[in-house]
């Protein structure tokens, strides 16, 4: 739970991977966030129908930020380290789909960082990627608007909060399972919500 944005795309084979992940690290470098560089070429083949088990391109985490994954498999698709680890040789054709899903918690990085991060991704995905595709989860993306996003964040946080205290306060009842004392705790906060907005 928390403000996320989810994105995918593939490389531009026309751009340069060494030149973006170098772009990548200087930014890095002048916030000091903590990066790591995979490998800076893609095969000298071109890309690959499937995938190997290499990892090309960067990555990079802001404080109180999820990691973002501007990472991509042989087949110049985006995905990271863990997503190949995860599910990209699995048998169950079920769990692949979800080797090209990146999706990156912003929630306790704050505002700043969420804004900093999304400028980021808008310049390398104009440079370097193609078939890019973005969801932001607090519209900053879609807008632009910073007023638009501070209410997104301001939602998020009043849920999280909501559901903490919720988790200290109601308790699981006797037989009932996980999920219907979450789905329970989840109306709850839903009702007092709605009866808040009207008084």
């Amino acid at each position: 739970m928390g403000l996320s944005f989810h994105y995918k795309g593939k490389f531009n084979r026309n751009a340069s991977l060494n030149e973006m992940i170098n772009e990548v690290k200087d930014i890095c470098e002048v916030y000091k966030w903590k990066y790591f560089i995979f490998e800076t070429e893609f095969p000298k083949s071109g890309f690959t129908k499937t995938y190997n088990d290499n990892i090309y391109g960067i990555c990079f985490t802001p404080p109180g930020c999820e990691t973002i994954s501007l990472e991509f498999l042989s087949n110049g698709r985006m995905s990271s380290i863990v997503n190949l680890k995860c599910f990209g040789f699995s048998k169950r054709y079920d769990y692949k789909k979800y080797i090209y899903m990146v999706s990156v918690k912003t929630q306790y990085a704050g505002i700043k960082i969420h804004v900093i991060v999304i400028q980021l991704l808008k310049y390398l995905s104009n440079k370097y990627f193609i078939n890019f595709k973005l969801t932001d989860e607090g519209n900053y993306w879609e807008t632009g608007d910073y007023e638009v996003l501070k209410k997104q964040f301001k939602l998020y946080n009043a849920l999280i909060d909501d559901f903490s205290l919720g988790l200290q306060t109601i308790e699981l009842q006797e037989g009932e399972t996980i999920e219907d004392y979450i789905k329970r705790l989840a109306n709850k906060i839903h009702a007092n919500r709605i009866k808040g907005e009207k008084e």
